[in-house]
């Protein structure tokens, strides 16, 4: 265990922390951390997650520097030796959601993007959050596709691209079903006032 000096808080990571990370090398572990600014979430090097890209690894000394730059501890590798507690981790999944709701997303990527197992994952997300992942990203999506109504004249298919949903058909369904109303009954009722 080194005091850390030698791995300067949030620093990209060097050619021997690299090839550590993607060998899933055992014998750095304690020695640095590695967080992965686009899941929010931080490793050890031992970690069996898919290799992350390189710019978007920074490397930590210890957990606590991870943790004080807003990085939260990986679902499968536990670097701080303790399991996550459900409800932390269910909220780093809707984290995930929320940052990448326009992407497409299936149960199996968004396992990958959190550390943990879809079936676990889809439970665990479930009982917290009293909806699944799946409804959570719906909702996110209907969301945002609400606010672009709302301020602008797009079209809903345009609209449909931004918040990752393939087809205006689908959002049209999925809008309706949500909030009760049409993308257009529910662009009329703001132009008009009403919501």
């Amino acid at each position: 265990m080194t005091t850390g000096s030698e791995y300067p808080t949030d620093q990209t990571p060097n050619e021997g922390q690299w090839q550590a990370i993607l060998a899933n090398e055992a014998t750095q572990d304690g020695r640095f951390f590695y967080a992965v600014v686009s899941t929010g979430i931080f490793c050890r090097p031992s970690c069996k997650s898919r290799p992350p890209k390189r710019e978007n690894v920074r490397v930590f000394a210890n957990a606590e520097q991870a943790r004080a730059a807003g990085f939260r501890p990986c679902k499968r590798c536990r670097p701080e030796g303790q399991r996550l507690p459900d409800r932390e981790w269910a909220e780093q999944i809707a984290n995930y959601i929320d940052r990448h709701y326009r992407d497409k997303m299936t149960l199996e990527m968004l396992a990958e993007g959190c550390h943990g197992s879809p079936y676990h994952l889809q439970r665990t997300f479930k009982r917290v959050m009293q909806i699944t992942p799946t409804e959570y990203l719906g909702r996110r999506r209907i969301e945002e596709a609400k606010r672009a109504l709302a301020e602008s004249q797009r079209t809903v298919a345009d609209i449909a691209g931004d918040v990752g949903i393939g087809s205006s058909a689908y959002l049209i369904t999925l809008f309706k079903k949500i909030t009760g109303l049409t993308p257009n009954e529910y662009r009329k009722k703001q132009t008009d006032g009403q919501i």
